[in-house]
């Protein structure tokens, strides 16, 4: 091997070499979830293959309207776009993510094989974070992801961390209880803030020092992190005072929720410093949002509710009674009517998940466990909504429709969504034919199948 080449090659093995123990250092990137959007199936899954061996979780999508659904359904840490994705262009995609406060941050890179100066120009004006040119060598591509994420760590770290305790700070929780509260008015659920101030907090810091008040503010930090789940939101505020946001939580919950976690701290010790540990109680609020209300009003509520904890001589946490039409003397309007529907399926997980997943919604349920109850159960008691499997046991779903049909009996008004496991083309022509009027394939979103019911129970 000529001088030229041997050198050629020991360079090129000592750069791998680099790359390797670079990997190495750097750790893999567990929990770091990508999106890959592109059209061409076989760029799309070789880049994702690459993705996850590197140790990232990834997801793909061959169109802007999966995408999009994914976006609503998950967080990701990075979005890579191809530009001139059919049949909807890429473009789109940008004022989709600039619009949703939950979405406008996360980092975006094009992938496009257009090295038009004016393509560029209008990604980055768009909002694009980089922008890389097809086709492009895999090391580069992953070079720039891996430094566009250790970027946005360190920016949330500086913007959003409070920088003694580790906790999200209070420009976060502006910013996320925003988000929450969009969330909430697409997808009506219960949702819960708290209020928390450390009792008596003045005197460790004028008794033992500020140093001392910092280890009890870190100690309460971290005893509140590890008793609330990865959806529940924990700022500081500032000073001694703490919030709390947890989704999906009542007001009675979120009580219970807090009081166990003072009954740990009342029990154990926050922080030693010089062999001396350091108890500690808090007082806390807590008010679950209501329909109406604005957000400086479940604030106020929320802090009002410490206040009244601390007034009645703290250690204690107080459920705030919210507002309520019945103290402003305005008679309260009477209960919507709730539509009914029938889930008509033989797997019992399966109706149980969709009972979990819709029961936010103003609608009751019946179950069938095969066609012919399903068919009992609608000449006795009529549905809004038949969610019906094309398959089950004694008489599927095809077979009930029908025989509603051939006799005469269908209810008035009533809705048939279907859920099938097969995949012949002519599945979904047959329901229609039947009378259904929406098909859903199995597996499918959550997401997706809320959507298809509020649309045909015409629930906002």
């Amino acid at each position: 091997m000529p001088n030229v080449e041997r050198e050629a090659d020991m360079y090129s093995r000592e750069l791998n070499g680099q790359q390797d123990r670079h990997r190495h250092a750097v750790g893999p990137s567990h929990g770091q979830r990508l999106l890959v959007i592109d059209d061409d199936d076989v760029m799309r899954s070789g880049l994702v293959c690459r993705l996850k061996l590197d140790g990232y979780e990834v997801d793909d999508a061959a169109d802007i309207m999966t995408a999009k659904r994914m976006l609503r359904e998950r967080t990701y840490h990075v979005v890579m776009l191809e530009l001139m994705i059919h049949p909807i262009s890429g473009y789109e995609l940008f004022e989709f993510m600039k619009d949703d406060p939950s979405l406008k941050w996360t980092p975006l890179i094009v992938l496009s094989g257009r090295n038009e100066m004016h393509d560029k120009v209008r990604c980055f004006y768009l909002g694009a974070d980089d922008y890389v040119i097809k086709p492009f060598e895999y090391e580069e591509l992953s070079a720039r992801i891996y430094s566009l994420l250790q970027r946005t760590r360190t920016f949330e770290q500086m913007a959003f961390r409070d920088p003694l305790t580790g906790v999200y700070n209070r420009r976060f929780f502006d910013h996320q209880i925003q988000v929450e509260l969009q969330r909430i008015d697409r997808y009506p659920a219960p949702i819960s803030l708290v209020f928390i101030d450390i009792d008596r907090f003045k005197s460790i810091n004028d008794t033992y020092g500020h140093s001392a008040g910092d280890l009890v503010l870190q100690g309460l930090a971290h005893l509140l992190q590890n008793n609330l789940r990865s959806t529940d939101l924990l700022a500081r505020l500032g000073g001694e005072e703490f919030v709390v946001v947890l989704p999906n939580t009542s007001g009675k919950d979120a009580l219970t929720t807090m009081e166990s976690i003072l009954t740990r701290t009342r029990l154990e010790p926050v922080a030693q410093n010089e062999g001396q540990s350091f108890f500690i109680t808090f007082s806390a609020g807590v008010c679950e949002w209501e329909p109406g209300m604005s957000l400086e009003a479940w604030i106020a509520a929320s802090d009002e509710g410490m206040y009244t904890a601390k007034k009645s001589g703290r250690n204690r946490v107080v459920l705030h009674p919210g507002t309520s039409q019945k103290d402003s003397g305005v008679m309260p309007s009477p209960p919507p009517v709730r539509k009914k529907i029938l889930i008509a399926d033989d797997d019992n997980i399966l109706r149980s998940i969709l009972v979990a997943k819709l029961k936010h919604l103003p609608v009751e349920f019946a179950e069938a466990v095969d066609g012919e109850k399903a068919y009992e159960s609608l000449l006795s008691q009529p549905a809004d909504l038949c969610i019906l499997d094309g398959m089950m046991p004694l008489l599927d779903g095809y077979g009930m429709l029908e025989r509603l049909r051939d006799r005469g009996t269908w209810p008035a008004g009533m809705k048939i969504l279907i859920l099938s496991g097969r995949s012949g083309e002519d599945d979904p022509s047959r329901g229609m034919k039947l009378g259904a009027h929406a098909y859903l394939r199995k597996p499918f979103s959550m997401v997706e199948l809320e959507l298809k019911v509020r649309e045909l129970l015409n629930i906002g």
